[in-house]
């Protein structure tokens, strides 16, 4: 598959090809510089190295109207140019803006490329790259295209590290192309990275294209013609409408995300229209929407509302010629300049010019993440602030608040400072009282609710609950209970190991020994870290498989009468006695859940979550019918929930998802299981009877230890 940005290998062929495609459009003095920067490349250029071929890293650079000094430091950028040409060589021959920019991408192509992709790797990389973009983002555009080559010449390799490299590039290099507008690069990236890790995937819906092209392209070039001429009769100032090309992994995500074949893709077919300035926009919205029915839930106003990386469009589908949907972009010459090159359309560095905002916001946020020392954390956060999607939310004053998608009243609270997330006990959203875990949405003005005293709950840190959804968050949430006093976290830890190795029947089992098997040379630091929640159930009950006889049977059944899911057994009802209590079915609260009772017509009781749906958009009328219920000191029987499993699909997937339940104090009672051949994916709805909440994390955090596992989450 051709690229926008794939090297023109004849305009390589000799130094004075590879000169003139270089300096086309400079100055006199930039073509000087250029040249001598070429002579240098090409004195030490090696076609069949293994790395990139700085020739072609500058191509591309050029082609995304990057100054002289860009096209200077990524010739003199790689490690052979870095042992042949010291800094000091740079300085004296080029000055010392070049010679600062040549450093800093020497700096980040010093990182080695590891076979395996953990999150120490990923840590440096993030590290250098975040570095880099503080002091001069250009070295970083440098670096992000000597990426794209090396992906190319990986692809024709067989080595053994381009797994691992392709990995890194869609989780790091692409998310950050895209957080600095460079739309042309970062499906560039997506694209060849994405043929090296699914291959056969690739293969797939490559050729699903191929095989519907000429037919899709006849019918879109109808479509354009038809357009322009709607467009024109109507007095409109159009540059060009023309058809888009669908890149191959956006594809591939939109049917893992939708669910669906490559058949019910609409957006294959694509179309954008460049106008010359923001009321023709909406003028040619108009048009196209008055020939063709629009489908309303695919309307987006980029340009009222940016995102966050300051892309600017319009973006709509309607349903076509022959009933068939097509994806519009409207946008102008300069949106678009600024979608396809980001910070290379109109460099931030060069003399007298101001920082973009958007950029510099970007920067800003990434920086802060250089706080987090823990790998793990930082890999995490980075990927949450690289994310496509993002939450703009008011407080009372009116200040807009930047959030990850998703993002809960607590994660807002700790956005605005660590002591309102800490003192926090309630939220207002629109000026009405909702839940901690309530996801909010753009728009949303919200209020903390905060107490005297702070004290964050340990179930924030529980990610299964949905409290806290920023690594940020709850990287503060953590440091506060490690700031809280050590004796308390020893002792909170050894009552939780004494209570795991009671109901495992292993007593006897050695603390030291399974403290070294943990990494833990005191015992005491063990006790700790299990009362900071630094080491999970999860990681406690694997530790004791591991030190425990595999033929001694760890759990002895427990036998109990049936009991309906729906009984209610245990719950006070504040001032009422022997009253008919029944669990809610719509989001079946199980112990400790916050919980509150609604009095039925009949039916006495029924008992929901409090953060339930329907209890939180009751009429005005009906909030009389709500009373004050809680959770009884004789709490006993089964309570119903539903849980939902994602993984990559596999041989045995459902067998040992049900293996690790039965050994639970759970009670599995329907399975729903979905595979997508195609898409190789597995998703199961598996509905339990369990005890208590602490029963469901623990299953869920079992199950997520499972291989190909990708998420578990609690629906009901």
């Amino acid at each position: 598959m051709k690229h926008a940005f794939s090297p023109d290998e004849e305009a390589f062929t000799t130094l004075d090809s590879s000169q003139q495609f270089l300096t086309e459009g400079v100055t006199r003095t930039q073509a000087l510089i250029i040249k001598r920067a070429v002579e240098l490349a090409w004195k030490i250029r090696s076609v069949e190295s293994v790395y990139p071929d700085v020739l072609y890293v500058a191509a591309q650079l050029k082609n995304m109207r990057a100054d002289t000094p860009i096209l200077v430091s990524a010739l003199l950028g790689s490690d052979v140019a870095s042992e042949e040409y010291p800094i000091e060589f740079v300085h004296e021959h080029f000055g010392q803006e070049i010679a600062v920019l040549t450093e800093g991408v020497r700096w980040l192509n010093e990182l080695t490329i590891s076979e395996t992709f953990s999150s120490g790797n990923q840590a440096e990389t993030l590290r250098r790259m975040v570095l880099s973009m503080v002091k001069d983002v250009r070295v970083v555009l440098v670096k992000l295209a000597f990426r794209t080559q090396k992906l190319y010449v990986l692809a024709k390799s067989d080595s053994s590290s381009a797994y691992s490299v392709a990995q890194e590039t869609l989780t790091i290099y692409a998310p950050l192309a895209n957080r600095l507008g460079l739309g042309q690069l970062k499906w560039e990236l997506e694209d060849v990275a994405f043929r090296i890790v699914e291959p056969d995937s690739y293969k797939r819906i490559a050729k699903a294209l191929e095989e519907n092209r000429s037919a899709r392209e006849l019918y879109i070039a109808d479509f354009v013609a038809d357009l322009s001429h709607r467009i024109e009769s109507h007095g409109i100032r159009c540059s060009s409408v023309f058809g888009r090309p669908k890149h191959i992994y956006s594809i591939w995500k939109k049917m893992r995300e939708k669910r669906i074949e490559f058949r019910d893709l609409f957006d294959v077919r694509a179309v954008r229209v460049l106008v010359d300035d923001i009321q023709h926009c909406y003028s040619v919205l108009g048009v196209a929407h008055s020939i063709w029915q629009p489908i309303s839930r695919e309307f987006d106003d980029y340009i009222a509302n940016p995102k966050a990386n300051g892309y600017r469009s319009l973006h709509t589908a309607v349903i076509g010629p022959m009933g068939k949907a097509v994806e519009i972009q409207i946008r102008t010459k300069e949106m678009d300049d600024d979608a396809e090159n980001g910070v290379a359309a109109h460099w931030a560095y060069k003399e007298g010019s101001e920082v973009d905002p958007n950029l510099q916001q970007g920067i800003n946020a990434l920086r802060q993440l250089l706080e987090d020392n823990d790998d793990e954390q930082l890999v995490e956060g980075f990927s949450q602030q690289l994310g496509s999607e993002r939450v703009y939310v008011y407080t009372p004053k009116g200040e807009v608040i930047d959030l990850n998608n998703g993002s809960t009243p607590l994660d807002f609270a700790y956005q605005i400072h660590s002591e309102i997330g800490h003192r926090c006990r309630g939220a207002k959203v629109n000026g009405r009282i909702v839940a901690l875990t309530y996801p909010l949405h753009s728009g949303d003005q919200v209020e903390i609710l905060t107490t005297n005293e702070p004290g964050p709950s340990r179930d924030w840190l529980n990610r299964s609950l949905g409290y806290i959804t920023s690594s940020r968050a709850r990287a503060k949430v953590r440091a506060w209970f490690n700031q809280q006093d050590h004796d308390q976290h020893v002792a909170d830890g050894r009552s939780i190991l004494d209570r795991e190795l009671k109901r495992f029947k292993a007593s006897e089992l050695s603390i030291e020994e399974l403290g070294k098997k943990l990494k833990f040379e005191k015992t005491t630091d063990l006790y700790a870290a299990i009362g900071r929640n630094e080491v999970s159930v999860a990681q406690i009950i694997g530790a004791i498989d591991k030190l425990t006889d595999p033929s001694e049977t760890l759990f002895e059944p427990v036998l109990r009468p049936e009991r309906a899911p729906q009984e209610a057994n245990g719950i006070h009802v504040r001032g009422v006695g022997n009253l008919l209590t029944s669990i809610a079915p719509c989001c079946h609260p199980v112990p400790p859940d916050t919980i509150v009772g609604f009095i039925t017509r009949g039916k006495g009781v029924t008992i929901h979550r409090a953060d339930c749906s329907n209890m939180l958009n009751l009429r005005e009328s009906e909030c009389e019918r709500l009373i004050d219920v809680s959770w009884g000191d004789d709490v006993s029987g089964r309570y119903h929930v539903e849980i939902y499993i994602r993984a990559i699909d596999r041989h045995g997937l459902l067998r040992d998802v049900s293996t690790t339940l039965s050994t639970l104090d759970v009670d599995v009672v329907s399975v729903n299981t979905q595979s997508n051949k195609i898409m190789q994916t597995a998703d199961m709805r598996i509905g339990l009877h369990i005890a208590n909440r602490g029963a469901l994390s623990v299953a869920i955090d079992k199950i997520r230890q499972l291989r190909n596992v990708q998420d578990v989450e609690r629906v009901s």
